[in-house]
C-alpha cells in the first residue's frame, strides 16, 4: 500500500459551519466514494482541520487520487445542503511541502 500521503487529498471550499462537522464529514465520504465523482473507497476524512473549509481525504488505493485530481469539477451536493459548493481538489504531498517552503522562507 503506497504512503499515507500518496493517497490524500487536501479539498478547499467545504462549506464552513452550515453543518455538524460529523455530518459534513459523512457528506465528504459520500461524495468521494461515488464513482461519477471518480471516487472510491475512503479510508479516512479529516474535517474540521486548521485550515477553514479544508478538508483531507484519504483513499485505500493511490489510483482513485489521480482519477479524482483528473475531474475537471468538484460540486459538493447533498439534500441537507441548500445549494452545490464547488470544491478544489490537490494533492496532499504538494500542499504540505509549499507550506514547509513558506514557513523555512519567512524571515525570522
Amino acid at each position: 500500500q503506497a504512503a499515507k500521503s500518496a493517497r490524500t487529498v487536501v479539498v478547499a471550499g467545504v462549506p464552513d459551519g452550515l453543518l455538524h462537522d460529523d455530518v459534513m464529514t459523512d457528506i465528504l465520504v459520500i461524495h468521494f466514494q461515488m464513482s461519477r465523482n471518480n471516487g472510491g473507497d475512503v479510508e479516512e476524512v479529516i474535517y474540521p482541520t486548521m485550515q477553514r473549509g479544508v478538508a483531507y481525504v484519504t483513499f485505500e488505493d493511490e489510483e482513485v487520487v489521480d482519477r479524482v485530481l483528473k475531474k475537471d469539477e468538484h460540486r459538493l451536493e447533498d439534500k441537507r445542503l441548500s445549494q452545490y459548493y464547488p470544491l478544489k481538489v490537490t494533492p496532499y504531498c504538494e500542499h504540505v511541502s509549499a507550506f514547509i517552503i513558506y514557513l523555512l522562507a519567512l524571515p525570522l
